[in-house]
């Protein structure tokens, strides 16, 4: 018959696909599970205030909220991805079955199909991880987030569906079943087997899977663990599906007391909490409470008396097994005899350790019962862990080189013993002298026939060569007793080194690949995929202890990563495009709890570092660059430097106890255990800067020169880390403040800044109402007329966060700008724009002061007028246009710093950046002089990577940039020119800014506006009798020129020169 498995076999490929499918969906789920957007939990009293009318299960739908949306689109899209899979995953295996029964698929029906070995695996396969997807999305996804998600993601995407699976079946089968994962909640009735039977199965096909995981080895395990007390152990994985198939089948369950008894002596006679699927537990106790013949069957095990023995046996199991395996793990005991002599018994050592990890999660009634007889000690069963990872690590790495020299090996012990013969022969020819051996013809002939039958012997043909060469030692003890050779010793021991070699050929040739397949099933840790976080702490401690403890961890972490190939096993041999996502899922999921293990050495390298940095701080004086001989013993401070010296070499204990673990390929992610030391220090020092605000200055640059000071003993960029991630932490809070700013947000997961291995915690903001002195660069509260900042605020930033910190806060503050600018133009189209009396009150204004060259009638009449009437709406203008001023100042102020102190500190930057800024500038205006000049394309990113650093650098002015879109907007000139300030700089800059995002012809408006004023007024008034508000206007002139480094004939065309050269006499 046709391999089940072929590529050429129709029927089997399908199935193979479905239950490769099955497990990259369980891995989706797992996945998905640890990013549920926290809105969709409604724990956050701020989130539902907000969202509380928009997130909403199937009990009410609303309106799109667009900001909502943005947000959340693309995570809900996948989440529902997920949701139709599992349902269209269903929908293909009950297509399947139907095509078996209809034979579609030639010579190959339910039965062929369930007696093959593979089908037969694939068909349980199929239904069992169906099951395990049902049980993950209800443990993972509460069942109230669940519809959530469904109707946030009908409202947003309603239109897109499936052939086979559409929004209402996915929701009938998802909907919420009232189970919750949280300790105490209450079971709903007939869960899970109502949920299972939500999508009806084919009876038969369900019976039939039953059937064959009660009877059968489906996985040839058996073979694997030859002692009966391990067979429950064996059939751990066919137990547990097993556990999730009778679902489909809750009669059994209830009633077939029978069947029951058969399951549990045969599959949980010593064990009642499994493993369903990585390490996710499951206690049968609980589980079957509500069904009568299984709670029954399993009542014997759980008897008092077999509850005792089987602890005391694992007691033992403990007792006998850690002697053995600390033998073996001496050094040198391990040696390639030794294992060639033991073979059969290599791969049973671990076999003990697996079901005493399991039981440690007992019912609390029988706990303490367990705990005793057990003799439990989570200290001594982790050391039995770490042994025994060991001794399997190390085990299988001298089989794997066996088996790659292993013909090499056979092929040098056969010509070595063909030699001994041939030289044997030529003894007994009389020729080769050897001290009293006679000419022996018949012996001669003899020798050299078993030297040919030795060389001819097949590496290919093991088990004929095996039986040969059995035949040959037999043969070889024979001639030496019945021709007496034995009073001949040189003889002697060329007999007894061929037969030697022979014997070594015999066990060189059963070193075989299924000794490792055993090791490997025995060794399987996948069961402790989630229990082994119990051992943390006891893992961490001992590292702390004993720094070089990591490298027995090594072997640990990748006896854990046996785990893997449960889920990837199907995906692999059905070369699913999968097959890359659910390997890295895994293998980042293990990765993670590597590193949450080794954290534990930056965090005491960080409670030495402390020490260093108080020290730094405090006690030790920075040496001069000269100093006189005499303060020499002042500054020499011997006794701080050997305290620092030894904090030191504590710290670089603890990074040598890292590094010693070596580049390791965990799953398919390879881990460099200094990047790993590197990653651990970026995750702890945020935590260690943050809480730190108190005198930070000192505390900042005492952690600079520190880490200056120990990189080099502990082999890693200490000043490169310390740049890079003060500058992370910068960045993200940046980005995180400006959220509120956006609509769409930037999730945590989603930003470049944050990491889950190296997180950054939040803090909050807060803000001033102040008045600014552009003489004194100084900021004044307007109520007690206190100084509250100067430019010195951004030079001691400059000395605390340095230049990330003030770049971070000047991004933070251009997207207040754009806020205020977007609420600016809000309040300008909806509230002024709307109201038909200032409406009214402009169209006046216009045709009044039209053209704008002469002047204006009556002029005082005509504006005190206008003003008088659109009163109401210049405080939320100027509110506005006032804070994007302040802003601004604030903008210039940070650009003057960073400037400064590029300038001051890295000299050549500042110049390198300077001329290529010049340059390009330069360049591009040339183009637009002559387009047949170059000019940088689409794709080139130079523009946009020089914004960054000249930003960083300071070589901008803010008032330059363009902040947002805008559109024509009626009476907008004659709208400005009504401001009436009370903090002048903020308004001039901020009516710059705001004229800056219009088309140049607005600005040009305006102005005139402000010069037909100025002319109107004073063409009956003399210069000494200048009204403030003309006064006001000229000086508006005068900074906007200033600000903008415009020439003064730009003012000088709309005002005449002799005005603009005396009004300042007046004041």
């Amino acid at each position: 018959m046709v391999d089940f498995l072929a590529e050429n076999n129709m029927c089997g490929q399908a199935v193979l696909r479905i239950v490769s499918r099955g497990n990259a969906i369980i891995a989706e789920l797992l996945r998905l599970s640890d990013f549920i957007p926290p809105v969709f939990r409604m724990r956050d009293r701020g989130e539902q205030l907000k969202y509380g009318d928009i997130v909403c299960d199937f009990s009410y739908f609303q309106d799109l909220d667009e900001e909502f949306r943005e947000n959340n689109i693309e995570i809900l899209s996948r989440f529902y991805l997920a949701f139709e899979s599992v349902h269209k995953y269903i929908m293909d295996l009950n297509r399947y079955l139907d095509d078996l029964h209809e034979g579609v698929y030639i010579q190959q029906t339910l039965e062929t199909v369930i007696l093959n070995e593979d089908g037969k695996q694939l068909l349980c396969e199929a239904l069992y991880l169906y099951g395990i997807m049902l049980m993950v999305i209800d443990q993972k996804i509460e069942g109230e987030v669940r519809e959530r998600m469904l109707v946030s993601y009908y409202r947003y995407s309603a239109a897109r569906s499936s052939v086979d699976s559409n929004l209402d079946d996915i929701c009938k089968l998802l909907r919420s079943t009232g189970y919750s994962a949280q300790p105490g909640a209450k079971r709903p009735a007939n869960y899970p087997e109502s949920y299972f039977q939500r999508v009806p199965i084919s009876q038969t096909f369900i019976s039939m899977v039953v059937g064959r995981l009660r009877s059968d080895d489906i996985y040839n395990q058996v073979s694997a663990y030859p002692l009966p007390e391990h067979r429950s152990t064996a059939l751990t994985n066919q137990a547990a599906m097993l556990y999730v198939c009778l679902y489909f089948t809750p009669s059994i369950l209830q009633t077939q007391q029978a069947k029951m008894r058969e399951i549990v002596d045969k599959y949980f006679p010593d064990n009642w909490v499994i493993s369903i699927y990585m390490g996710i537990t499951v206690n049968l106790v609980e589980a079957w409470e509500p069904y009568k013949a299984a709670k029954t069957a399993l009542n014997y095990t759980l008897d008092s008396a077999n509850v005792k023995e089987q602890a005391c046996r694992y007691a033992d199991s403990m007792e006998s097994l850690k002697p053995k395996v600390q033998q073996v793990l001496k050094e040198g005991f391990l040696r390639e005899e030794i294992i060639l002599d033991n073979i059969p018994q290599a791969a049973q050592l671990p076999a003990g350790l697996q079901p005493y990890d399991v039981n440690n999660k007992r019912l609390r009634q029988i706990k303490e019962q367990v705990l005793s007889d057990s003799k439990y000690k989570p200290k001594m069963l982790f050391q039995l862990l770490l042994d025994t990872a060991q001794f399997e690590f190390t085990l299988k790495e001298m089989f794997k080189q066996m088996l790659l020299e292993k013909q090499i090996k056979w092929e040098s012990y056969k010509k070595e013993g063909s030699e001994r013969m041939m030289e044997l022969a030529e003894v007994f020819s009389g020729v080769k002298p050897l001290t009293r051996v006679e000419k022996n013809e018949n012996l001669q002939a003899w020798f050299r026939e078993i030297s040919k039958q030795i060389e001819s012997l097949n590496y290919e043909d093991s088990t004929a060569a095996g039986r040969k060469t059995v035949q040959l030692i037999q043969a070889l003890v024979e001639v030496q007793e019945f021709h007496q050779l034995e009073s001949n010793l040189q003889v002697c021991q060329f007999l007894a080194d061929t037969r030697k070699f022979l014997h070594q050929m015999i066990r060189t040739i059963n070193i075989k690949e299924e000794v490792l397949i055993t090791m490997m099933i025995v060794g399987d840790l996948s069961y402790a995929w989630q229990l082994i976080d119990s051992f943390t702490t006891i893992m961490q401690e001992s590292i702390r202890v004993n720094p070089s403890m990591v490298t027995k961890l090594r072997a640990t972490f990748l006896k854990l990563a046996s785990a893997l190939d449960l889920p990837l096993l199907r995906i692999n041999q059905a070369n699913s495009p999968d097959l890359l996502s659910v390997s890295q899922f895994y293998s980042g999921e293990l990765v993670a709890y590597v590193r949450k293990v080794l954290q534990i050495i930056p965090e005491s390298m960080f409670t030495s570092l402390a020490k260093i940095i108080k020290l730094q701080i405090h006690d030790i004086m920075e040496v001069p660059t000269r100093l006189d001989k005499d303060k020499l013993k002042d500054y020499s401070q011997l006794g701080a430097r050997y305290e620092v010296a030894k904090l030191t070499h504590a710290i670089s204990i603890f990074t040598e106890g890292i590094l010693m673990m070596k580049t390791t390929l965990v799953g398919i992610i390879k881990v460099d255990p200094k990047q790993l030391l590197e990653d651990g220090i970026r995750k702890e020092l945020p935590s260690e800067l943050m809480p730190k605000l108190k005198d930070m200055a000192a505390t900042m640059d005492g952690f600079y020169r520190s880490f200056e000071y120990i990189q080099d003993y502990v082999s890693i960029y200490g000043l490169k880390i310390w740049q890079e991630e003060v500058s992370r932490i910068i960045n993200y809070n940046v980005e995180q403040e400006c959220n509120s700013f956006l609509r769409t947000k930037i999730q945590d997961w989603q930003s470049m800044y944050q990491s889950t291995h190296i997180p950054i915690p939040k803090f909050p903001s807060m803000d001033e109402t102040t008045c600014y002195m552009d003489q004194m660069n100084t900021w004044y509260d307007l109520k007690s007329h206190q100084e509250v900042t100067s430019n010195r605020l951004f030079s001691e930033i400059q000395d605390t966060l340095g230049t990330f910190g003030l770049n971070g806060l000047d991004r933070l503050l251009c997207f207040m700008i754009v806020k205020e600018l977007q609420n600016f133009l809000t309040l300008l189209q909806r509230s002024i724009l709307r109201d038909k009396v200032v409406v009214e009150v402009f169209k006046g204004m216009v045709m009044a002061v039209n053209p704008v060259q002469g002047i204006v009638a009556n002029a005082s009449k005509v504006y005190a007028s206008a003003a008088a009437k659109t009163q109401k709406i210049w405080g939320s203008y100027l509110e506005a246009i006032m804070k994007v001023g302040q802003m601004q100042i604030l903008r210039q102020q940070i650009a003057h710093e960073l400037n400064y102190s590029c300038k001051f500190d890295s000299k050549h930057l500042a110049a390198a950046l300077d001329n290529l800024n010049k340059s390009l500038l330069t360049d591009i205006q040339a183009h637009y002089q002559d387009p047949s000049l170059p000019y940088p394309k689409e794709e080139n990113t130079l523009l946009y990577e020089i914004t960054a650093y000249l930003e960083a650098a300071g070589v901008h002015n803010p008032l330059n940039k363009i902040y947002i879109t805008t559109k024509r907007l009626p009476y907008f000139p004659i709208i400005n020119f009504f401001a009436d300030p009370v903090d002048w700089p903020p308004l001039v800059l901020g009516l710059l800014t705001l004229l800056k995002q219009f088309h140049s012809r607005y600005t040009e408006q305006f102005l005139a506006l402000i010069g037909q004023f100025i002319r109107s007024i004073m063409e009956h008034q003399k210069i000494p009798d200048m009204p403030s508000d003309v006064w006001g206007a000229l000086m508006f002139l005068e900074d906007y020129v200033k600000y903008t480094k415009l020439p003064r004939k730009v003012a000088e065309a709309h005002v005449p020169s002799f005005i603009l050269d005396e009004f300042r006499t007046v004041l």
